[in-house]
């Protein structure tokens, strides 16, 4: 029997999740960290928010520029680009159309 239904649910938000918060503002990958710390079920670590940042680089979906710290060493930030838009605007309206089935079907259930 699966314990940990939200850590399932999560590792297929996560990425919509991250496009959203860059389509924000570009952001490091600590600051995005940060910005999902304070969305219950979404909240995740470094070592997940890295290696999803590379693929979507790596991917095209998301571009990279360095910028000074004001403490430390300089930032990598990620950014949204055009194609990033586009896949954000396309998983947006695919995660709307199956929460909104989920939503009727758990009503009809809980009746």
């Amino acid at each position: 029997m699966r314990t940990d239904h939200l850590t399932q649910l999560r590792k297929g938000a996560l990425e919509l999740a991250v496009l959203a918060l860059l389509d924000r503002a570009p952001s490091y990958g600590f600051e995005i960290v940060d910005g999902l710390a304070g969305l219950p079920g979404l909240e995740a670590t470094t070592g997940t928010i890295y290696p999803l940042l590379t693929r979507l680089k790596n991917s095209g979906l998301v571009e990279t520029t360095w910028r000074e710290s004001p403490k430390g060493p300089p930032r990598k930030y990620y950014t949204l680009g055009a194609v990033g838009r586009a896949e954000l605007a396309a998983q947006a309206a695919a995660w709307r159309q199956v929460a909104s089935a989920m939503d009727e079907l758990l009503q009809k259930d809980s009746r």
